[in-house]
């Protein structure tokens, strides 16, 4: 099982689109308080679109109780990680992977990154910017283990046109 795990997110907009693309891979979702936002906000539900009720979800006080919960192997997006998100090998559909990102504006504390610095990695970018969008890393590491993963459970052809619509 793939799971996204938000520490502390502070912009609904990224939540929304991220509950989005969960919903349409499967991915479970975990945010952890404080949010910088109101799951009822406009904003989360613009961004969602009408596919929040198809994310399953959950909430944590903070990073303790989330540890206390869940189980697996965990994963630390962070700007400061060595490793590329590509060196890891996600491909064991019977391990629970945790892909956990930080706060839009500060990441992951410190505290957290040392304890775990081998489960610490980033997506390559050139040095003009500080990071990628935060719900773009998430497409791009969900899209990853998925790939590695072949693509369970996931179609290749638009659902609501059918299979065969370009060739009808």
């Amino acid at each position: 099982m793939i799971n996204i795990v938000l520490y502390q997110p502070e912009i609904p907009q990224n939540t929304g689109n991220i509950m989005r693309t969960c919903a349409g891979t499967g991915v479970k979702l975990h945010l952890i308080k404080p949010l910088g936002f109101s799951l009822d906000s406009k904003y989360v539900k613009r961004s969602g679109v009408n596919y929040i009720p198809k994310c399953e979800y959950y909430v944590y006080e903070n990073y303790k109780e989330f540890l206390e919960k869940n189980h697996g192997e965990f994963y630390y997006l962070s700007r400061y990680g060595t490793k590329t998100h590509s060196d890891f090998d996600y491909s064991d559909k019977k391990s629970n992977i945790y892909l956990i990102f930080g706060r839009e504006s500060t990441g992951i504390p410190k505290e957290i990154l040392k304890e775990n610095i081998d489960r610490c990695l980033r997506i390559p970018i050139n040095s003009n910017i500080r990071a990628l969008n935060l719900s773009n890393c998430v497409a791009i590491m969900i899209y990853e283990v998925l790939r590695q993963q072949n693509y369970p459970d996931l179609i290749s052809y638009d659902p609501f046109k059918g299979e065969h619509y370009i060739e009808e």
